[in-house]
């Protein structure tokens, strides 16, 4: 008999999953507690902006003409164990307000929620990034309060997507981790995702710490790499070195590679700033915090971006924000989503405003919810309306549209042709020539 799936939790990891399960041929319901969601999904419409999201969705989910109707959605537990053989939560684990460790209530309700309708055999698989630890104690709570003891089982299997590639990286994964204890949980998993195993997917299996501690583990890395470039930009800040050539030459060198290397106003988004910080209060409680004290000081760093670009604005326009006008090109925290949690770019624009600059902001496609973050911000319907009038342009995600930008025309709306390249991918040569003051974070001469 054929697998069947539920995904708890439709945010952005759960719609994607989802779908993907979906498209690899299976039944899956989705449950989510907020019915505004469910209906929207009911749709094919998803609250986010996800490059392939939409359309994966619309053609599975059921009562949409011409889809496959493989994909459901409820808001009921008592519906959801009774649909599947096996549950993967995927709610979110925010950072816990004024503290660094990881918020576990909605995974903990979730769980509430599901183990009293578990009355027969049943896999609960978590996706949801949590501290290292939880996994056994979730488990131990599977046994005691759901009907069906210790016939229902718990797996972990960290998500490892990027914004912008999750439907890629969900249905051709470079490597699939599952923590398991038991052949079962494991056969069932290698069953989920017997077409990337086919593909020739990595599949490692381990137990529940290792298997929590390798998406933080991952992050961690991956934050670390970004600011050494960032701490090598602040250097050559000060030496007149160029950091975009000091990226190039260390990246040919393999054991380092080119990826995570470019310079810039750093990380945000909601994964890599609340996971590295939840990851250190773990380690303080696991009487391990010595291990990750280097963590505090890429944080640090990143956060210091932030600042110097403010600072680096505010000499450009002649050492005070007052009268000025400044566009800002980008809100979301990366290109190809719609995601402005802990947006270096728009924390850039509130600094730059709240010390008395007329700031106005465009982003593809973060706009709403940049105004919902940030109402005090001017908006734009596009690069060229939020350039209009303004004596310094700061270039903030790295989207195409910015890239493809033909300084010469945005030069005409311009009072000042200045451009601060805080992502380092514009193209100097091409803005210089339309009569642009370029300037980009770690490059002073270049």
């Amino acid at each position: 008999m054929a697998l069947k799936i539920t995904v708890i939790g439709t945010g952005y990891l759960g719609a994607t999953h989802a779908a993907a399960m979906a498209e690899l041929g299976f039944d899956v319901l989705g449950l989510d507690v907020v019915p505004e969601k469910i209906e929207m999904l009911r749709r094919g419409e998803v609250p986010m902006y996800e490059p392939g999201l939409e359309d994966l969705l619309r053609k599975h989910v059921a009562g949409i003409e011409g889809s496959t109707g493989r994909l459901g959605f409820t808001t009921d537990y008592a519906e959801a164990a009774a649909f599947g053989d096996i549950h993967f939560v995927c709610v979110n684990t925010p950072q816990k307000q004024g503290e660094y460790a990881c918020d576990m209530s909605y995974v903990d309700a979730a769980f509430a929620a599901l183990a009293p309708h578990l009355t027969g055999p049943a896999l609960v698989v978590g996706k949801s990034t949590v501290p290292v630890g939880s996994a056994a104690r979730l488990a131990a709570y599977l046994a005691a309060h759901a009907p069906a003891g210790a016939d229902a089982e718990l797996a972990w299997n960290p998500e490892f997507l990027r914004e912008g590639f999750a439907v890629q990286d969900t249905l051709h994964p470079d490597r699939i981790v599952v923590g398991v204890r038991g052949e079962r949980a494991e056969k069932l998993l290698r069953e989920v995702y017997a077409t990337p195993l086919a593909d020739g997917a990595p599949f490692v299996v381990t137990d529940f710490p290792t298997a929590e501690l390798v998406k933080t583990a991952a992050n961690s890395f991956l934050a670390t790499k970004i600011s050494f470039i960032n701490a090598m930009a602040e250097v050559c800040e000060a030496a007149d070195g160029d950091v975009l050539k000091l990226a190039e030459a260390i990246g040919y060198d393999d054991r380092i590679g080119a990826k995570f290397l470019r310079a810039g106003v750093g990380f945000g988004g909601g994964c890599l700033p609340k996971d590295i910080r939840a990851f250190m209060a773990r380690a303080g409680e696991l009487g391990a915090d010595q291990a990750l004290t280097f963590l505090r000081e890429i944080d640090s760093i990143n956060m210091r971006r932030r600042g110097q670009m403010v600072e680096m604005a505010r000499e450009a326009v002649g050492g005070s924000f007052l009268g000025k006008r400044v566009a800002v090109l980008g809100a979301a925290f990366k290109p190809d989503s719609d995601d402005v949690r802990d947006s270096p770019a728009l924390n850039v624009a509130g600094q730059i405003h709240l010390q008395g600059a007329q700031v106005t902001v465009y982003d593809p496609k973060g706009m709403t919810n940049a105004r919902r973050l940030f109402p005090t911000l001017g908006y734009a319907d596009s690069a060229t309306e939020a350039v209009r009038g303004a004596h310094a342009v700061l270039h903030l995600t790295e989207w195409r549209e910015f890239r493809e930008l033909d300084p010469a025309v945005l030069g005409e709306a311009a009072t000042t042709r200045l451009v601060l390249d805080g992502r380092n991918a514009l193209d100097p040569e091409r803005w210089r020539r339309a009569g642009w003051t370029y300037r980009a974070m770690g490059r002073p001469t270049a």
